[in-house]
């Protein structure tokens, strides 16, 4: 395990967790949680044996409360000479991720912390958390977030929760679409684990590209996106991973995945 006070990075079996460590501050972001999330995401990728990132919050009051507003200086102190934002560089970078992940989240998810529940592929969340984008109370926008907000819930929804800054809970974060499940506190770690399990053992290969294409076809148009994903089935097809998935499958066994 990899601790920078910040963050915790730590791999379990084939998961690769990443943990906000400020629990006084309710884990709200700063410099060292952007760079430490960041830091997670290399290398759960580099490391070929991690199949799913786990990304959460340490305690049960937050997951993240977004910006570290005790120091306002840092939060919004900005190189205008610098046309990119640390943070935006972080949502730009889980985008690009091909490794999938999965918020856990535990605790109170407002403001930025919204914008990292969204940069995952499934979220679990307690059935007592409460969500918001309260920015507008104090001045600025979640303008980040909405970048990646937008593709997930509903426009009219997105639009109240930005507007009026108002809080709501997580079954209301579930029918929006934030969420795949809300548990009971007690219930939420089995959760995320029969989840990693229902990851880990399908085929790697096929989870990298698929993501790899649906990020690709996300702007496309119908018939853009047949043509691009009719090669790309052709291209999987040739993959290590398929022969042995479909030898298995003839022999009536589970595959053995080479991860090719």
């Amino acid at each position: 395990m990899t601790d920078s006070n910040s963050v915790m990075l730590e791999k379990r079996g084939q998961a690769f967790w990443i943990t906000i460590n400020r629990p006084e501050k309710r884990n709200a972001i700063n410099g060292d949680v952007v760079a430490g999330i960041a830091r997670g995401y290399r290398e759960a990728h580099d490391d070929p044996d991690v199949r799913v990132i786990v990304l959460t919050g340490t305690g049960d009051k937050a997951f993240c409360a977004g910006a570290d507003l005790q120091h306002t200086g840092a939060a919004f102190a900005f190189d205008f000479a610098k046309p990119n934002v640390d943070y935006a560089d972080l949502l730009r970078a889980s985008q690009n991720a091909t490794k999938p992940a999965i918020a856990r989240v535990g605790g109170v998810c407002m403001a930025g912390g919204m914008g990292l529940l969204c940069m995952t592929d499934m979220a679990v969340a307690a059935d007592h958390v409460v969500f918001g984008l309260p920015e507008v109370k104090v001045g600025v926008f979640p303008m980040q977030v909405m970048s990646l907000l937008q593709s997930i819930a509903p426009r009219r929804l997105v639009n109240e929760w930005a507007l009026t800054g108002e809080p709501f809970d997580a079954r209301t974060a579930q029918a929006a679409g934030l969420l795949n499940y809300v548990v009971p506190s007690a219930e939420l770690d089995a959760k995320v684990d029969w989840l990693i399990g229902r990851i880990v053992d399908k085929s790697p290969t096929a989870i990298r590209r698929g993501k790899y294409a649906m990020r690709a076809i996300a702007s496309m148009s119908f018939d853009e996106s047949i043509a691009y994903t009719e090669s790309q089935i052709a291209l999987l097809a040739m993959t290590e991973d398929a022969k042995e998935g479909l030898k298995a499958f003839g022999e009536k066994r589970k595959p053995s995945w080479p991860g090719r």
